[in-house]
């Protein structure tokens, strides 16, 4: 029998969409199927988002950033700060913060509610539901979801 996870009673999150994540330099990877919804979300043609939009690190690629390392995509000001492309976000950034590397510990959860505005708080996740967020699958709400699981189909 596997053993449960230090989580196994869930962890909180609420995504407050105030960009602390947005606003750190670091890899933000994008597949193909990726890259086609943010060219769409864009109106732009595949070759034109990925000149524009993307790096090439090794075999992957990554979206590229602004100088002082915040996502390209993050608007600060503006008619409608915040994401520009919220709804065809990359995996990534839809399991924000249900990574692997987050979950290992405790500790490294901490460090994670000290940084996110939005972690240990809101809505109660099952296990099953960060486990699934893990593996890339669904997508946190910003307000624990409508249905009350908090993951998007």
């Amino acid at each position: 029998m596997t053993p449960l996870p230090w989580y196994s009673e869930g962890l909180r999150f609420a995504c407050t969409r105030c960009g602390t994540c947005c606003k750190i330099s670091g890899y933000v990877w994008v597949g193909r199927d990726e890259m086609a919804e943010l060219a769409e979300e864009l109106d732009l043609a595949l070759d034109d988002f990925t000149r524009r939009y993307l790096r090439r690190v090794g075999e992957r690629y990554s979206l590229i950033e602004k100088p002082g390392g915040e996502c390209i995509f993050w608007r600060e000001d503006g008619p409608h700060p915040g994401c520009q492309v919220y709804s065809a976000r990359p995996v990534q950034c839809r399991t924000f913060p249900f990574w692997k590397r987050h979950l290992a510990d405790e500790e490294a959860w901490n460090d994670v509610v000290e940084e996110c505005p939005g972690a240990g708080t809101g809505r109660l996740y099952a296990v099953d539901e960060i486990e699934r967020l893990a593996r890339g699958e669904g997508a946190t709400e910003e307000t624990g979801g409508e249905d009350g699981t908090g993951l998007k189909p």
